[in-house]
């Protein structure tokens, strides 16, 4: 029970703090320092990378980033990057699938605990912590030209690498695919990887269509998302979260659509009595709930219709939210997709 109080906190902590992100539009969030002017005015990056700065034609050559370029990083700062990093930190699991993806991974020197998607991503060093207590440290020994966070990151943190000259860019967009869009297209433009960034966000823009198509007219069965349970409370995906939105993209209807944030009662859902429940394979919580109280008595338990999900293809604004999308839709709605 003890563990399943802790796997439930943890996942409390990080759906609320990602549920608090907001989409910065023109003043995107990112920190950074900028240690010194460089040799010449920095070029602006283009809309798509720069959250909402005019594009001027200035600061790439189709593909190619042209450095120096100026990014406004998710704290409304201004940060210049003076030239192609070749050595990257990132302390965000997000960030680190989404520098792999862009076939970056090579860069990264640095990452913290929980960055292990994927697999090569566990072969690189790691410098402790989370996303909000990193060890600072080992962040500087290793000697990065740039830092990658994202919104669980202290100020606190932030004003201590700034003092040892390290270059840190904070990166987080609303809740949407919009905001997942929007890091990934910044973080490969920073990297001289904007051709990768845009084949991977028009791929996910290709799957989320797809599905929206394959489930339009459907009937559309009631879904519990199971994000926490056990003595310390039932916590689910409310209609004001992004996990919630995924669920009706997918073709059915939120059981917890009457609520919003992640709280939610048992007695409601034992009343509810939704048609699945989506829970994580990563802590194996299906088999836990066939003998939770309450959970156990539900059709959905009874009838085997639990979808076990890595969480985390839900909850990172990475390059796998696209297919966290499709499996629930193909799970709800298989004949959708013969």
């Amino acid at each position: 029970m003890k563990r399943l109080r802790t796997v439930s906190i943890i996942l409390i902590v990080l759906f609320v703090l990602t549920a608090c992100s907001q989409n910065p539009g023109t003043n995107d969030n990112n920190n950074s320092q900028n240690p010194g002017k460089p040799a010449e005015a920095p070029k602006e990056a283009p809309a798509a990378a720069a959250g909402g700065d005019q594009d001027n034609g200035s600061g790439s050559n189709e593909n190619n980033t042209i450095y120096p370029v100026t990014v406004t990083d998710s704290f409304n700062r201004e940060i210049s990057v003076e030239e192609e990093p070749k050595k990257v930190i990132s302390l965000s699991p997000a960030i680190t699938e989404i520098v792999f993806a862009l076939g970056q991974g090579d860069k990264l020197i640095g990452r913290t605990d929980f960055c292990d998607y994927p697999q090569e991503a566990l072969e690189v060093k790691s410098v402790g912590g989370g996303p909000m207590d990193p060890n600072i440290e080992k962040v500087v020994e290793l000697e990065p030209d740039i830092v990658f966070a994202s919104a669980h990151f202290q100020e606190e943190v932030l004003n201590k690498l700034e003092e040892s000259n390290v270059k840190v860019v904070i990166l987080y967009g609303e809740n949407s695919f919009d905001g997942a869009y929007e890091i990934i297209e910044k973080v490969g433009y920073i990297l001289n990887a904007q051709k990768a960034a845009s084949k991977i966000v028009d791929s996910m823009k290709e799957t989320v269509a797809d599905v929206l198509q394959r489930v339009e007219g459907l009937d559309k069965p009631s879904v519990y998302y199971v994000a926490g349970f056990g003595e310390w409370g039932d916590y689910t995906a409310g209609r004001d979260t992004f996990i919630g939105q995924l669920i009706e993209m997918a073709g059915a209807k939120n059981a917890a659509d009457d609520v919003e944030g992640w709280s939610y009662s048992l007695e409601k859902l034992i009343e509810k009595n939704p048609d699945y429940l989506i829970c994580s394979k990563l802590d194996n919580h299906k088999e836990q709930l066939k003998t939770a109280n309450g959970y156990k008595d539900l059709d959905a338990i009874i009838n085997d219709r639990v979808l076990e999900i890595d969480k985390n293809m839900l909850e990172r604004q990475g390059p796998r939210l696209a297919e966290g999308l499709k499996e629930i839709a193909k799970y709800i709605h298989p004949e959708a997709f013969e």
